[in-house]
């Protein structure tokens, strides 16, 4: 009877994921990436686990900061939301009170999803959800202009959505 070589990941996978993390968690976070509502006992079978040890390494990974969070993702086209808007933000000055001024205010911007502070062209890129043009219009001129120490803001509109998801690669 010859022995199966255990599979071993790429390098990228390796250099990627933490020691700690054994098939089982992977697979347990790959399923709850997939559906968290999915019921203990079911995520249990699919990881061949028995339900209190399952629910045990769950509760560890969220101790231990692997699950930041259970949340239903919502349809933003129902909700009034079906527009997604890119944006680049260049400020006046890149001084720590400058960054810290706008990251605080950019907090209250409705429909804001995402701010990061990013290399190249722009200092900050968003990502925010609106009804429609005019939406995005009235939301430019009411908050994203007054947002303090902005010397630039230069919005792309989304065309077509190709690829969006939550599921990191484990």
């Amino acid at each position: 009877m010859k022995a199966e070589r255990p599979r071993s990941r790429s390098a990228a996978e390796a250099d990627t994921l933490p020691a700690g993390l054994d098939r089982i968690d992977r697979a347990i976070l790959r399923a709850l990436q997939r559906d968290a509502s999915v019921s203990n006992v079911a995520l249990a079978a699919k990881v061949n686990l028995s339900a209190p040890a399952c629910l045990r390494r769950v509760e560890r990974l969220k101790a231990e900061g692997f699950i930041k969070g259970i949340v239903a993702l919502l349809d933003p086209r129902p909700l009034n939301a079906g527009m997604l808007v890119i944006i680049g933000v260049v400020l006046d000055r890149s001084t720590p009170e400058s960054f810290t001024d706008f990251e605080k205010a950019v907090q209250k911007v409705s429909g804001c999803l995402e701010c990061h502070v990013v290399t190249g062209e722009f200092d900050y890129m968003m990502m925010l959800r609106t009804k429609d043009n005019d939406s995005f219009n009235r939301l430019h001129a009411e908050q994203l202009l007054y947002l303090p120490g902005v010397r630039q803001v230069r919005s792309f509109m989304v065309l077509k959505q190709v690829l969006s998801t939550t599921q990191l690669p484990i």
